[in-house]
């Protein structure tokens, strides 16, 4: 009979423990600043939370949202594709790219839409038989790119014009970044 209570008790206060833990574990993760911004640059942008491992990436993008288009330009007075992905790769990754879009892309190994991954390059043949548009993907078939029509937004691979163009995605080659940085 004792045996029975005090193994009942000793369930009760594991169960009790284990219920502690689990309710101090969600507080802790509601509270982790890396958490809360993931989950809000999830709502931002429209990426699924995990997804969202990069904060360093989101914020970059976040503060360039809605910077106008300007062929060459490479400020918040106005940027240009490339460069957009230029200051992306540099202050993000530390990783310095060449300027434009078809240089860039000798530069990555190329993959399908299927095989993206966050922090990998899109590209995009627009009226042109060549690269012409360059952007950053984010996850959940989003990217980011500086649009000659709307500045620099956040879209969606599958929206027509961007399926309709798109040309291929591309993963910085190690051999690249390593002659960058030797040279």
């Amino acid at each position: 009979m004792i045996k029975k209570f005090l193994f009942s008790t000793f369930i009760a206060l594991c169960s009790i423990t284990a219920l502690n833990a689990q309710t101090t574990k969600e507080t802790n993760k509601l509270e982790d600043p890396d958490n809360l911004a993931s989950q809000y640059f999830s709502q931002v942008m429209g990426v699924a939370v995990d997804a969202t491992s990069n904060i360093k990436l989101y914020k970059f993008v976040y503060d360039w949202i809605g910077t106008p288009y300007r062929f060459g330009g490479n400020t918040k007075k106005g940027i240009d594709c490339s460069a957009f992905t230029k200051a992306i790769y540099e202050k993000v990754f530390n990783t310095t790219l060449l300027r434009n879009s078809r240089d860039i892309f000798s530069m990555v190994d190329p993959l399908s839409k299927d095989d993206l991954k966050e922090g990998d390059l899109v590209f995009f043949k627009i009226k042109s038989s060549r690269i012409t548009h360059i952007g950053i993907y984010l996850g959940d078939r989003r990217f980011a790119h500086a649009s000659s029509s709307r500045g620099v937004v956040i879209s969606n691979l599958d929206e027509p014009y961007y399926a309709r163009h798109f040309y291929r995605g591309g993963r910085i080659l190690e051999s690249a970044r390593k002659e960058l940085i030797e040279e």
